[in-house]
């Protein structure tokens, strides 16, 4: 499909099945190499993250991990700047090596409130992995260290990502039609 209409919204179709394929595939090898011989905890932030933190968690190799925390931080297509935990970590974290898996990083908003909400349990050491990064839209200093594709400040829907609980099912991603 080029083009897709959800709720009062058109969306253009942005990034195909292909090359978000082709995007967690070298995330999946960085992170292996990085890795080796350890046994990270992935933890996928909900709920965008819930099919990128399964097709790249498929594609690591040895013992590995994974939780899920869900956060929110969006109402329609702008964030709200206000961060709700709605389920937490129930794992200790403690001297582990902590992946935390983002379908979008743009803000860093709430990435910041998960990684000062990580760092209180003491972990040996924590990365972030996202699909997509906004660089224009980022306001913080936190390195994000697994960077899948990047993209212009456009609001995205499909492949777990929403515009007001449609669009996560999609397989490609789209972006809001001007």
């Amino acid at each position: 499909m080029q083009t897709v209409k959800l709720h009062d919204k058109t969306f253009e179709l942005f990034i195909d099945e292909n090359a978000i394929k082709s995007a967690i595939a070298d995330l999946s090898l960085r992170i292996n190499t990085a890795y080796e011989g350890k046994n990270p905890l992935f933890l996928g932030i909900l709920n965008g993250s819930f099919l990128f933190a399964a097709d790249l968690f498929r594609q690591i190799n040895g013992s590995a991990e994974i939780s899920f925390l869900k956060m929110a931080s969006y109402q329609g297509t702008s964030t709200t700047g206000k961060i709700n935990e709605l389920i937490g970590l129930n794992e200790d974290i403690s001297n582990r090596h902590i992946i935390v898996i983002e379908d979008i990083v743009d803000t860093g908003i709430t990435l910041e409130k998960i990684i000062a909400d990580l760092q209180k349990r003491q972990p040996a050491s924590i990365a972030i992995a996202t699909l997509l990064f906004k660089p224009a839209a980022y306001q913080k200093n936190i390195k994000v260290n697994y960077v899948g594709i990047e993209v212009a400040n456009d609001f995205l829907v499909g492949y777990g990502l929403d515009y007001d609980g449609l669009g996560r099912n999609l397989k490609e991603i789209y972006r809001l039609k001007a």
